[in-house]
């Protein structure tokens, strides 16, 4: 973790591209819960140390809250790690957990629910999306976006939703790194009926839907009309890492919040839907095909 992120370029802190703090954190408390472990020091034991609680121990080391650097410090030599490389490069982890990610610039219309997971997108090595109302966000073409972010009027002047969707664009930027995710994404073929932005915005978010389709980064499929609703009744994401010590999350956003789920139960219940809902919708080549169709037919 040696730089932080920008807006025109990629970042790379501990091998994960554009990682953010919430990813940041994690990562740094489960290295300081190995080694307190590895030295055989208690939580308790650890928390006095940094003048804390063994319930804040906890949260540091799941990374759900920030860190200082002297707390780190204090922690690392109770564990043994004096000096050398190795702790160096503990100390300059907890520096960059507190530096803000590209998005801290659209916090005025960023809630707080949604800022964890804009990094943790970022930081994914595969995202797997299920939509029945809209395009994926990562798949948006602008004039779609303006459409959704404004509340179906585009043409009306509104700061807000221009920043609101500047963030969506910028976080489009994912799928075209050279270490991309890969993005699955399962859309209901109510989706392509709906003309969000009108008939002429929806037909260039069709031609785009190939276009990305076409991205080795990316695989796309359509869930046909007569198996619309059975595998699922509502939208999700699904995120993967490539570090052990980043969990598979599932994401589940409604109007005023979001949840994260990452105990092993509910992740395992979900990977069996999108398993049934891969299974059920067009394949990757059929369902360039049915695009393909549908733009004929416009």
């Amino acid at each position: 973790m040696v730089s932080s992120p920008t807006p025109d370029g990629d970042d790379e802190v501990g091998g994960i591209p554009d990682a953010g703090p919430t990813a940041r954190r994690i990562l740094l408390g489960a290295m300081l819960k190995r080694l307190r472990e590895r030295a055989g020091v208690a939580r308790a034991d650890a928390a006095y140390e940094i003048r804390g609680s063994d319930s804040k121990m906890s949260r540091l080391e799941a990374g759900k809250v920030s860190f200082k650097e002297r707390d780190v410090g204090d922690l690392l030599k109770m564990y043994g790690l004096t000096d050398g490389p190795d702790r160096d490069r503990v100390i300059e982890m907890a520096r960059e957990s507190n530096k803000s990610g590209w998005w801290q610039r659209y916090n005025e219309v960023i809630p707080s629910w949604f800022e964890d997971y804009v990094g943790l997108e970022a930081s994914a090595s595969r995202i797997q999306s299920y939509e029945l109302l809209f395009v994926p966000g990562l798949l948006q073409i602008p004039e779609y976006a303006r459409a959704l972010v404004s509340g179906g009027r585009p043409d009306a002047t509104d700061p807000e939703a221009e920043q609101r969707l500047n963030l969506r664009m910028q976080r489009q930027r994912i799928l075209r790194r050279p270490d991309a995710p890969t993005f699955w994404a399962v859309i209901d073929e109510a989706v392509l009926r709906r003309p969000i932005g009108g008939e002429d915005v929806l037909t260039a978010q069709i031609d785009h839907l190939l276009d990305m389709a076409a991205l080795p980064s990316v695989v796309l499929q359509i869930l046909p009309w007569h198996l619309s609703g059975y595998a699922a009744e509502h939208a999700f994401t699904m995120l993967r890492f490539a570090e052990p010590e980043l969990p598979d999350l599932v994401y589940l956003e409604e109007h005023t919040g979001a949840f994260y789920l990452d105990k092993r139960p509910d992740v395992e219940d979900y990977t069996r839907v999108m398993d049934r809902l891969t299974i059920d919708a067009l394949s990757p080549d059929d369902s360039r095909r049915h695009l393909t169709k549908l733009r004929a037919e416009r």
